[in-house]
């Protein structure tokens, strides 16, 4: 109880942090067996980065090599095909352009948006935001605006895009603590000792229950934020703290593969002191637990701009 009512202190008075980041990718933000063609492709042009061809990809695909959209857009990067045609390449360099091949799909996102920047780079402004604006509506319509174009669609696209790239980047500084983070913090304590459920999120008929994720995203909601209902979603709400930069208020994730955050299988709400309030499992009721074990992923410092900016299907 006084280690929570310490943390009100805390993360009220950490509201004016500083925020910042590179280019490098977050830990494990990008599954291992993808995260070196992110790497290399990522800096195929001045316009682009690792951490946004991550954000693009996550928001087309969810890192799902065989999905198929309704419009018939397909695989990792989610090309139509007759845009493949004309703008995929052989990014393996094995003779063939393959669509669902994320080998040459990854390549070929990258190539696509450097293509486009190329068309819009003497349109004022950003020149990153241009290029997203000229992937969403078009270079023709982001020339003939002089900028991104007043598309609410195409503003939304751009804006979600360049939010989501920060929680795919690896923070060089301190990020900004979320102001939220004592309500969130707050909802979560009056929940200790309530039962674990599986798939549990608190409704009625539930018995006012949650799992993990159940429990952080009500406590998130609580303070206005809507998190995804999963915990590996959950990670790309916003900006990853090293270990030793934790906030009250940050959500922790625990995973058996460290290299991938797809993998992750559970999350808690850190509350200083190395522990966290969390739903650990059938069994058990909410309580608190060190976080400080072999599972440790990683932390998110949830803001509002990176939780809206997550899709709604992953």
């Amino acid at each position: 109880m006084l280690l929570v009512v310490g943390v009100y202190v805390v993360a009220g008075n950490l509201v004016n942090g500083v925020s910042g980041g590179t280019k490098a990718l977050a830990k494990g933000s990008v599954p291992a067996a993808y995260q070196t063609l992110v790497q290399k492709w990522g800096n195929l042009c001045s316009a682009i980065n690792p951490a946004l061809l991550a954000a693009q990809l996550y928001q087309e695909s969810g890192w799902n090599p065989d999905v198929t959209s309704h419009a018939d857009a397909r695989g990792i990067a989610q090309f139509i095909p007759s845009t493949w045609a004309t703008h995929g390449i052989d990014g393996d360099g094995d003779g063939d352009r393959d669509i669902w091949d994320p080998n040459d799909a990854i390549p070929s996102a990258a190539s696509y948006d450097c293509e486009l920047a190329k068309y819009v780079k003497d349109v004022p402004g950003d020149t990153t935001n241009n290029m997203l604006a000229a992937y969403n509506a078009g270079a023709y319509r982001v020339i003939k605006a002089g900028g991104v174009p007043a598309i609410s669609e195409t503003q939304n696209y751009v804006k979600r895009i360049r939010s989501l790239e920060d929680s795919f980047a690896a923070p060089v500084t301190r990020v900004e603590p979320s102001k939220q983070a004592a309500g969130a913090i707050y909802y979560a304590q009056k929940k200790l000792g309530t039962p674990y459920l599986w798939g549990g999120t608190g409704t009625a008929e539930q018995g006012g229950r949650f799992d993990c994720s159940g429990l952080t995203q009500a406590a998130y909601e609580t303070v206005g934020i809507t998190l995804p209902r999963v915990a590996n979603d959950q990670y790309n709400a916003g900006p990853h703290p090293d270990r030793d930069e934790l906030l009250p208020g940050d959500l922790v994730f625990f995973s058996d593969d460290l290299t991938n955050s797809r993998a992750i299988r559970h999350v808690g709400i850190y509350v200083g002191g190395g522990y966290m309030i969390d739903a650990p499992r059938t069994g058990a009721v909410i309580r608190f637990d060190p976080i400080d074990t072999p599972d440790y992923f990683g932390a998110t410092r949830v803001t509002e701009d990176g939780a809206k900016a997550l899709p709604t299907t992953v």
